[in-house]
């Protein structure tokens, strides 16, 4: 979606609100391996500390680390499931990786903060922890440090060994999508449109290449207005992003929500009925009936968005994950190990889709 970290420091939180989500999935009798919290309690108990110390040294360094590291969970669970393989610089099949495709080269970061909280759990605890659980372990903590929100994260995901730009291209919904194509590319993951909605709230925090919207403000070298964008803002982003952006100022970025732009709040959805949704994509969300409903509503209640977007990130989180046999705990997150064998304590083998029925407990958010 051509989406990248600010790179500032974060602006004052307006409002800050403190969730702390546990969530108990059920599933069906034959299931016998799950993800759970504390998944590493026994094996690497200092996992999930040692992953936010990497990410809160990253953060205090550049906010953007946040909105990249959410982002780049969100790729990743979208192709193959949440299996680490956006994190591969080379397919053991041949091709490019996922890393590669459009809608994350060059856009996408934050490898740096998952390879250094790899080599620190690897230090503390050798051939234990996945990838694919570091780099849900990470988006949690930078949820919590751009917006004040906690929430548990049950543990056990195996990496993937396939890496494929195709399957990018084919599963990541780009920002020109309608509202249909961005209900269906969520149904396709067993997300629901209000899912969708919540979750295109992780927009109010990050930056976007030109490339992602200057179709909406030119036309050739000619200015256009987009109908879904306020004047007043299109004229803002012509000055920001020339009609030649692409060739004479490729890596100039914008600011997806220019009144908070470090700061994981509601205002994206406060944006967005004035005209001042980004993407094509965005605004999409506000001209569909239903889901306009869903925007007035989360801009109308923080603590409400907030809440759901824990929940709606726990069921990303879980879309097509290997644990047990399937899959391995790579050594390097950049590269699947030599050979297939797994480096940490088994269980029958499953591959999991988000469940459908979700049972929540202590859900609680204050301001």
């Amino acid at each position: 979606m051509g989406v990248v970290g600010r790179r500032n420091k974060p602006a004052a939180a307006g409002v800050a609100v403190v969730a702390l989500i546990a969530v108990v999935y059920l599933l069906p009798a034959t299931t016998h391996a799950q993800l759970r919290v504390g998944f590493y309690d026994a094996t690497c108990p200092n996992a999930e500390a040692l992953v936010r110390q990497a990410v809160a040294a990253a953060f205090a360094r550049d906010a953007g680390t946040a909105a990249g590291l959410i982002r780049l969970h969100f790729h990743d669970c979208f192709v193959r499931g949440c299996d680490a393989s956006v994190l591969l610089t080379v397919n053991p099949g041949g091709g490019k990786t996922e890393r590669e495709a459009a809608p994350n080269n060059p856009s996408l970061r934050g490898f740096d903060v998952i390879d250094a909280a790899k080599a620190a759990v690897e230090s503390a605890c050798p051939r234990t922890v996945s990838c694919a659980d570091i780099v849900a372990f990470a988006a949690r903590d930078s949820i919590n440090l751009a917006g004040n929100l906690f929430y548990a994260v049950p543990a056990g995901r195996r990496d993937g060994r396939v890496s494929n730009e195709t399957e990018a291209l084919l599963n990541l919904p780009p920002p020109s999508f309608t509202a249909k194509e961005l209900t269906d590319r969520f149904a396709a993951k067993n997300l629901t449109v209000e899912e969708m909605v919540v979750l295109s709230g992780a927009h109010t925090v990050g930056r976007s290449f030109c490339s992602s919207f200057l179709d909406r403000i030119w036309n050739g070298s000619s200015p256009i207005v987009d109908s879904g964008l306020s004047p007043s803002y299109a004229t803002l982003l012509r000055g920001l992003c020339p009609w030649n952006a692409t060739q004479a100022a490729p890596n100039v970025t914008v600011s997806m929500d220019p009144g908070s732009p470090d700061v994981l709040d509601n205002n994206y959805y406060r944006l967005l009925p004035r005209g001042m949704g980004l993407f094509f994509s965005d605004n999409q969300l506000r001209v569909d009936p239903a889901m306009a409903a869903l925007v007035t509503g989360f801009a109308a209640n923080e603590t409400l968005w907030k809440t759901r977007f824990a929940e709606a990130m726990l069921k990303m989180g879980r879309i097509e994950v290997q644990t047990g046999r399937c899959g391995e705990v790579r050594r390097t997150c950049g590269l699947v190990n030599p050979t297939s064998s797994s480096f940490s304590v088994e269980l029958p083998s499953v591959v999991m889709s988000a469940p459908d029925v979700v049972e929540e407990e202590g859900v609680a958010a204050s301001y």
